[in-house]
């Protein structure tokens, strides 16, 4: 994927709407399926669009043409190349959906817009709104504050990443397979697994300590890389070990001091059953 598209999930009326920002081009790009399943009661979302997307090429609409391939992660966890609109041409496809939704599908497109551009021009309204996010689904402020700091460090080293020459999704998982096995003792889907996740974000159900080793992980990633300077995927590879490392030496010690394993089985939504218990 472009480094210079940023995906993520938003979220109407409970249903989720992947979504990609180009920075270059200053837009948002948003899965039609996803939208068409929003919008409908139609149990193959897929189907509507195909069906859809047919009609509106004979009657020689041209928002067809208008409409971008580009690949957003699916269910499975891989990423598909995906029909995507801008907001215009979303627009234009929602005009065509009958449904008792798309006026308040429409209003909430130009919210989303709006306030990405704010968010461009003020990077700190981005922060805020995240962080109320976090809030809302029950977090404290402390770890918040945490979470936002480790999304500044990732960004930093996938940056770093992107200057060395990493470019596939697949490289990036690598990776970070890599920093994550070096320091926790688990590839990134075995520690989901240990905590009992599927889809959900594995650094949104770290404990604030898990938070800072990952965080002191890639953060020595960074460092080590700004200053050997990697040319090949297997450097990079050696690097990211390397950092990961400096965080397993960290974890050690303090489970040594403590007598207790760092990581533990709890997730966000147990340690929210748990608090209200």
């Amino acid at each position: 994927m472009n480094e210079m598209i940023q995906t993520k999930i938003a979220i109407f009326k409970e249903k989720k709407i992947r979504r990609a920002w180009d920075e270059e081009k200053e837009k948002w790009f948003f899965s039609i399926v996803d939208v068409v399943e929003a919008l409908t009661s139609s149990p193959n979302a897929r189907s509507y669009w195909k069906v859809l997307k047919n009609r509106l090429k004979k009657e020689g609409s041209e928002v067809v043409t208008k409409c971008n391939h580009l690949k957003m992660q699916a269910a499975d966890g891989k990423y598909y190349l995906t029909d995507a609109a801008d907001t215009e041409a979303m627009f234009r496809i929602i005009q065509s959906i009958p449904s008792p939704n798309a006026e308040p599908f429409k209003l909430w497109l130009a919210r989303v817009g709006y306030e990405r551009v704010e968010e461009t021009i003020d990077p700190e309204l981005a922060i805020a709104r995240a962080m109320q996010t976090y809030l809302k689904k029950g977090y404290s402020p402390d770890w918040v504050n945490m979470r936002l700091k480790s999304i500044e460090i990732r960004k930093l080293l996938t940056d770093e990443w992107v200057k060395r020459g990493v470019k596939t999704n697949d490289e990036f998982a690598v990776l970070t397979d890599e920093i994550s096995l070096a320091w926790a003792g688990m590839k990134t889907k075995d520690y989901k697994k240990y905590k009992e996740l599927k889809k959900e974000n594995l650094r949104d159900n770290m404990t604030n300590l898990e938070l800072v080793l990952n965080m002191l992980a890639e953060a020595s990633t960074t460092e080590i890389s700004q200053v050997k300077e990697p040319k090949t995927f297997p450097e990079n590879k050696k690097i990211a070990r390397q950092g990961g490392s400096v965080a397993g030496k960290a974890k050690k010690a303090i489970e040594a001091k403590t007598g207790r394993s760092v990581i533990g089985k709890e997730n966000h939504l147990k340690r929210i059953q748990n608090k209200n218990t």
